[in-house]
Parts: C-alpha cells; sequence; structure tokens
C-alpha cells in the first residue's frame, strides 16, 4: 500500500527502518503489511501487546512460529526504549522465577539510577491499570497491577534498553528485566479467591444433591384419643390406609400401648385386618379382568386364524392348473412367494394359539362337568369345603373376639364415667353409643357368618352325594364302553397303532401332542376320556422313581384277546 504517513515522527521513522509502511497513527491497533504476509487474512500474532500490532504469514510461508517476533522502539514523553539490534549476537536471557500463584506483582531491575516513580509509571501505565509502586534506592523496583493478565504484558518489556531523554549519560540509561514477583498480598488474595470458589462449588453440589433428594414424608403426629378415633376412622378409607398403617405402627412402635388404651389399638389392627378381604376381593376382580382380557386376545387370535385360512384358500385356488397356466412367469415366483410367507404366519399364530390352549388345559379348574378324574376331584372339593368352612370358622372367632373386645371397652368407658366428673358424661356416652352400635354390627356379622357355615355344611353334603352318584354311573360307564361316532373310531384307531409302537407306553401329553397334528381340535381330555371308556385296551400305568414319576398309558388289546 503506497499510503504515505500523516505526521512524520519518530513511529514512521523506527516502522520505514524496519521496512514496514505505515497506514495510520492514530494510537489504536495499527495494521501492518510486509512483502511475505496477505494482510486479507486479518491480524492474529501480537508483536507488541502494548499497541496491537500483529503479523499474519501468506498461505504460501512456512508455519507462524517460525517467524522470529521483531520488538520496535517505544518512545515515551520522559524515555525511550530501544530493543535488541537484530543483528548482534543475543546474550544469554537472564534466568526468571516460576510465576507465582495469582501473580500480579512484578519485578523491574536494570533501570537507569536517574529513573523516578513517574517515569516508570509512565513506561508501565500501557500495561494496565497499576495500583502500588514500591522503589528502592538501588536500580530496581517492584510494580503490581490490578488483574494477572496485565502481568504477561509487563514481561513483554524485559530486554529494553531503557535511555532517559535523550541524554548519553551512564546514570540515564540501563537494560531493565521485568521477573514474577512473589508477594505475600497477592498469594492472601488468591488463596481468598480460591476459598471462595471452593464454597461456591460446595454450594452447588449442596443445591444439586437436595434437587436430587426425595421429600421427607410428613412427620407422624404423637397418640392421642382424638388421633386415635380420626385414625379408625381413616384406616376405613381404601385412598388413606396406607399412610394410616404407617401412623399406626408408629405409634406401635414408639411403644404408646398400654393397659388403659389396648382396647382401642386392638380395634384398629383389627380394622387392618378387615382389609384383607378387601384385597382379597380386589385380586378376585384383576384376575377377572385378565381372563376377560385373555378370552378377547384368544378370540382376536382365532378370527386372525380364519382370515389366513381364507387367505390360504385363495393361493390354492390361484395354484391350481386351470388358473396357474395364465400368470406369467414373474407373477407366478410372486404368488408363490406371497403363499409361503402366509403359511408361516399362519403356523407361527396357530402354535401361539396352541399354547394358549395347553395353558387353559394345565389351568383347568376342578368345574369340569366331564366323568374323568372323578375321585381326585371329589377329594379337591372336599379340601375346597372343609378350606371355605375353616375361614369362616376364622372369621366366626374373629368377630367374637372383636365383640369382647367392644365390652371391654364399655365396661372401661363405665368406670371412667364414675370416675370423671358430669361434665364428661355426654361426651363418654356419645362413645359408648358408637362402641355398642358397633358391637351389634360386629353381632350380625357374627349371625351371618353362623348361618353361611350352615349353608356351607348342606352345599357339601349335597355336593358329595351327587358326586358318589356320577362316580358310580361313571363307573358303569367304563364297564359297558363302546364307540359313540366315526371319529372316535379313527382317534382310537390312531391311538392303537401309536402305543402298540411304544411298548414302555406313552403319557398323556407325548399321545396328545402327536394326535394334534392329525386334528387340531383334538383335546387332551378327549383322548383321556375315550381311553378310560376302553379298559379292556388301554391300562395306565406308573413308572419312574421319586421325582421322576409319571403316569403312562399302554396298549393292552392284544392281552385281552390272549385271556378270553
Amino acid at each position: 500500500l503506497s499510503v504515505p504517513a500523516s505526521e512524520p515522527g519518530a513511529w514512521a521513522t523506527a516502522m520505514n527502518n524496519l521496512g514496514i509502511v505505515p497506514m495510520g497513527l492514530n494510537g489504536g491497533p495499527l495494521p501492518l503489511c510486509l512483502p511475505r504476509f496477505d494482510p486479507g487474512l486479518g491480524l492474529l500474532t501480537p508483536l507488541n501487546p502494548l499497541l496491537g500490532l500483529g503479523l499474519v504469514h501468506s498461505p504460501g510461508s512456512g508455519p507462524g512460529p517460525e517467524i522470529p517476533v521483531v520488538k520496535e522502539i517505544i518512545h515515551c514523553n520522559s524515555c525511550t526504549l530501544f530493543p535488541q539490534n537484530p543483528s548482534e549476537k543475543p546474550p544469554a536471557p537472564p534466568s526468571t522465577r516460576e510465576r507465582p500463584p495469582g501473580c500480579r506483582t512484578v519485578f523491574v531491575g536494570g533501570l537507569p539510577e536517574n529513573a523516578t516513580e513517574e517515569i516508570i509509571r509512565e513506561v508501565f501505565d500501557p500495561c494496565g491499570e497499576i495500583t502500588a509502586i514500591r522503589k528502592s534506592k538501588k536500580n530496581f523496583c517492584h510494580i503490581r497491577f490490578s488483574e494477572e493478565f496485565m502481568v504477561d504484558k509487563a514481561m513483554y518489556l524485559s530486554g529494553y534498553r531503557m535511555r532517559i531523554g535523550s541524554s548519553t549519560d551512564k546514570k540515564d540509561s540501563g537494560k531493565i528485566h521485568v521477573d514474577f514477583a512473589q508477594a505475600r498480598d497477592d498469594l492472601y488474595e488468591w488463596e481468598c479467591k480460591q476459598r471462595l470458589f471452593a464454597r461456591e462449588q460446595r454450594h452447588r453440589v449442596r443445591v444439586h444433591e437436595e434437587l436430587l433428594r426425595p421429600p421427607s414424608p410428613p412427620p407422624i403426629v404423637h397418640y392421642t384419643e382424638h388421633e386415635a378415633a380420626l385414625l379408625a376412622e381413616t384406616l376405613k378409607d381404601d385412598h388413606k390406609f396406607g399412610d394410616a398403617t404407617a401412623v399406626l405402627f408408629t405409634w406401635l412402635d414408639r411403644g404408646d400401648v398400654n393397659r388403659r388404651n389396648a382396647n382401642h389399638f386392638y380395634s384398629m389392627i383389627q380394622s387392618t385386618n378387615s382389609h384383607v378381604r378387601q384385597l382379597m376381593m380386589d385380586k378376585a376382580q384383576h384376575e377377572e379382568e385378565l381372563e376377560r382380557a385373555k378370552e378377547i386376545f384368544k378370540n382376536a387370535l382365532l378370527a386372525i386364524l380364519n382370515q389366513f385360512e381364507q387367505i390360504n384358500s385363495v393361493f390354492t385356488a390361484a395354484s391350481k392348473q386351470k388358473a396357474w397356466d395364465h400368470f406369467t412367469k414373474a407373477q407366478r415366483k410372486n404368488i408363490d412367494i406371497w403363499r409361503k410367507q402366509c403359511e408361516e404366519l399362519r403356523n407361527a399364530h396357530s402354535e401361539e394359539l396352541m399354547g394358549i390352549r395347553r395353558e387353559e388345559e394345565m389351568e383347568m379348574s376342578d368345574e369340569d362337568a366331564d366323568a374323568e378324574e372323578l375321585p381326585c376331584k371329589r377329594i379337591r372339593i372336599e379340601q375346597n369345603g372343609m378350606q371355605s368352612q375353616a375361614s369362616l370358622r376364622e372369621e366366626n372367632d374373629s368377630l367374637r373376639w372383636q365383640l369382647d373386645a367392644y365390652r371391654n371397652e364399655v365396661d372401661l368407658l363405665r368406670r371412667e364415667s364414675r370416675a370423671r366428673g358430669p361434665e364428661e358424661e355426654h361426651g363418654l356416652n356419645h362413645g359408648l353409643n358408637h362402641i355398642l352400635n358397633h358391637g351389634l354390627n360386629s353381632n350380625q356379622g357374627l349371625n351371618n357368618a353362623e348361618v353361611q357355615i350352615q349353608q356351607l355344611q348342606q352345599s357339601l353334603h349335597h355336593l358329595q352325594q351327587v358326586n358318589y352318584s356320577l362316580d358310580t354311573s361313571s363307573r358303569d360307564g367304563y364297564k359297558r364302553g363302546g364307540i359313540g361316532s366315526e371319529r372316535e373310531a379313527l382317534l382310537l384307531g390312531v391311538m392303537c397303532t401309536f402305543l402298540h409302537v411304544h411298548p414302555f407306553g406313552a403319557n398323556l401329553e407325548y399321545l396328545w401332542s402327536y394326535m394334534q397334528r392329525l386334528d387340531t381340535k383334538v383335546t387332551a381330555a378327549e383322548l383321556e376320556r375315550l381311553m378310560l371308556r376302553l379298559p379292556a385296551m388301554f391300562r395306565q400305568e406308573l413308572s419312574g422313581v421319586g421325582a421322576n414319576l409319571e403316569k403312562r398309558w399302554k396298549f393292552c388289546g392284544f392281552d385281552t384277546l390272549g385271556t378270553q
């Protein structure tokens, strides 16, 4: 750029000596342009931190760190700073100490003897705000800045030769050396900042932990008669039952129970126990919903399977020769791929449906009206009846105990009413009436429980008679035997063939899995009924020992013919 200097002076002379064309001298950052630098890339590397000078190498030149840093002549009002001559051999740099933590003070040595504090401030003032200058009688001083980064700017002036005015006297010149200084004030302020940062960090961690910590549970109230009455009502509410049991547990754990309020605690424990019935009812309701959902899923799966069968029938009709010959080779290939995919999906759904059926048959309850396993079923029904009767007896006993507890409370309140004054008699009478009403309700529940026990005993006796008649009729039917339909005859032939090739017998699940490949609608119960009706052809035996014990069916038709 051929722009002349706006005002020739010391800066222009220094830049002309270095071969730099000046662009402006307005006191701000001074952009430069050299032959081997590209000014379009901006200013990156500062030459002088005091003035903001910078150079950027061109794309064709070498890397930046190889370029030597060129120091300029710095002119001040009272003195001039001259850098070292590049043509001279540089002396060994003076050793510098390690930078102390939080250093904001520098040591400046090699000052001229006639250097005053004003001259030193004028030289180092462009580095930043100076808070203190401590000058010694000798040729050194300590300068303290307001910020730590200003020390780096001051270190740039190390190695300059200072000349005061234009004098050539030895007392007016000297080579300054700038080094880090270890000051107690800097270390103290740095430690204060570190402690402040540590406190802030601990505060942030504590706030974060408090945000992540779950909320504290509400405090448990202390036991009083009023709170006990409120808690007894709260235990009857299903939505507040959890909180109420927590309060009751705390009272019991604290040891608030004594001989005087033991009946109150017993009543609350009884109310807690009565919640078991509600839980069992909820469980039964959820089980019913689950069964309904299973039934809906099963029906939907059957509908999907039926549609797969219809789609498969369409592919079967398309594969016949009268329609197959009219398709192209590509169309036949696509139809064949579609048919195979449809068959795979149908088989997968069929296996899933059969798995559901197996689970249903494994979970078969005692409500089956057929004649299989009648002795076992009778035993199970009797056991269930005995269990129901035992549960009703337990309920009867608990109601009796509750009635006795209410009677004890009535007696206790009567004794307290005699001991207390007449002003509290009205409140005690109100509590007594409440307990008596509750006791009457419990007595009514006791009578209902006794009626249920009698009804259950009558139904159990009737059920035993029905089971005995079914057992006798089934035994007569087994003796008579017989085949009722052609399908049963086909099943009988296949089972005979299957069991004949298994001389050691086979269990019912193995036989059913084989028969299911031939007839998907056949069930294990149907096969077992058919074999039970023909004892002359099929015999059930136990095989194995201990946990490996299992029931196996054998074909004995030829043995029966040999004996006749």
